[in-house]
């Protein structure tokens, strides 16, 4: 079984102690909606996807397992640390550039390296995607409207 899969599946475990299983299912959607969306985000931009897919499953637990955004992307860089060290199958460096990822993927108006981007842009592309009847968050509609133009989206 590849780490990405084994990783989902600590996910869904996780998120199975949620008491409302619309928001369990709405957490499953997005985080894998996410992971998706950076792999294709990273393989567009010549990078390594499995690394962003990662973060991607694991950007948002923090939030979804307190039931607060509250500082979310922080605290979930620090959670993702015990994920990661319960699959036992990336390095140190691996877990430094996950966590980087998910840390910094809350801020949107900042420009960080090449992979918290790719973290960034794929929950704005499932933000903005997933319910076409929203509208854009405004902290998320530069980087939607770059997004729509590097896919050729008119």
């Amino acid at each position: 079984m590849s780490r990405l899969k084994e990783l989902r599946a600590i996910v869904r475990r996780e998120l199975q102690k949620m008491d409302s299983e619309e928001k369990k299912a709405s957490a499953i959607a997005h985080l894998s909606g996410v992971s998706l969306a950076a792999v294709m985000i990273a393989e567009k931009r010549g990078l390594d996807p499995e690394l962003p897919a990662m973060a991607a499953m694991l950007h948002d637990m923090a939030a979804y397992m307190s039931g607060s955004y509250e500082d979310h992307a922080h605290r979930g860089a620090g959670l993702a640390k015990t994920y990661l060290a319960e699959l036992n199958q990336t390095t140190a460096a691996e877990d430094e550039l996950i966590c980087s990822m998910i840390y910094h993927h809350d801020d949107k108006h900042v420009i960080d390296g090449p992979y918290d981007e790719v973290l960034k842009d794929a929950d704005v592309i499932h933000h903005c995607f997933y319910d076409p009847s929203k509208a854009v968050k405004e902290k998320e509609q530069k980087r939607y409207d770059a997004l729509r133009q590097e896919f050729d989206l008119k």
